[in-house]
């Protein structure tokens, strides 16, 4: 028989680096989740990813046991790595953040595939192009 799902979770998480510290331990906490377990498993599932942010989606079962889904990071984290800067800029009309290639926004639509709501490639280079434009970040 299915176990039924009390709660669902979501979290970003810099990968390979979730620990018992707030935001993850009380959210986990207060659904009764056994905090170290989702911490070493998270850990060990994203080692390969470091200096990503992964979304995380957890399901947490009737007897406390639990599932997730690991996300793709972020488009806006994405960009900002493929340019090398920390953050957008804040007034995006007006002060640029950086460049991006078509390139590099088609790679990062292609990895972000899986979680948008599109399964055609000129869409999601769209989404991504929007992404980069609310950061700031001029497409090339």
């Amino acid at each position: 028989m299915a176990k039924k799902i009390t709660q669902k979770l979501k979290l970003q998480i810099p990968a390979g680096k979730a620990n018992p510290a707030p935001p993850v331990g009380p959210a986990l906490g207060q659904v009764g989740v056994n905090i170290g377990d989702f911490v070493n498993k998270f850990n060990e599932a994203t080692r390969e990813m470091q200096g990503d942010i992964i979304p995380v989606e957890i399901s947490v079962y009737e007897d406390r046991s639990f599932d997730f889904v690991l996300k793709t990071p972020p488009a806006a984290s994405l960009i900002l790595k493929a340019i090398g800067v920390e953050k957008g800029s804040g007034s995006n009309i007006t002060k640029k953040a950086g460049k991006i290639s078509e390139d590099q926004i088609r790679q990062i639509a292609e990895q972000k595939m899986p979680d948008l709501n599109t399964d055609n490639m000129e869409s999601a280079v769209k989404i991504i192009k929007g992404t980069a434009r609310s950061l700031g970040v001029e497409v090339k």
